[in-house]
């Protein structure tokens, strides 16, 4: 039996969690009182968001059913004001659970990404100009707020 590399208790050092206690600065796209949309500093496409639960969870198994509806309303609402951004129908809707996923931050998150699956870039390898995701954070919350 192969041993498993699996984070399974919440880390609260963790950079969303420090995103959520504001001690790491981002480029923030929603936010209400269960979730946290905010810009993807490593994205794989122009404007891959992130979507989190306010829930200490490591990974879906953990999630309480009203923070998961709460992430999927949230990110109905990005892909909404990604489709119009960008002005295009597809974005995918990715979420991996545990390492061997290719889970690199353990907190439950959703990524949404305006792109084709076959022109979808590495994950995590580039660091995108701040200054880039701040126009298209605001450029997306203002299509959510309106």
């Amino acid at each position: 039996m192969t041993e498993l590399n699996q984070q399974t208790t919440y880390d609260d050092n963790n950079i969303f969690a420090k995103m959520l206690d504001g001690d790491i600065p981002y480029h923030k796209v929603y936010e209400d009182d269960k979730t946290f949309a905010f810009m993807d500093i490593m994205p794989q496409a122009e404007g891959h968001v992130l979507v989190i639960p306010k829930q200490k969870a490591v990974d879906l198994a953990d999630l309480e059913p009203e923070y998961a509806a709460a992430v999927l309303m949230t990110s109905k609402k990005v892909m909404q004001a990604q489709r119009q951004v960008f002005e295009r129908e597809g974005v995918i809707q990715m979420q991996l659970n545990g390492s061997q996923a290719g889970q690199t931050v353990f907190h439950y998150h959703v990524h949404l990404i305006p792109s084709s699956i076959h022109e979808l870039g590495r994950h995590a390898v580039t660091q995108a100009d701040s200054n880039d995701l701040a126009n298209i954070a605001q450029k997306l919350a203002a299509v959510i707020d309106a």
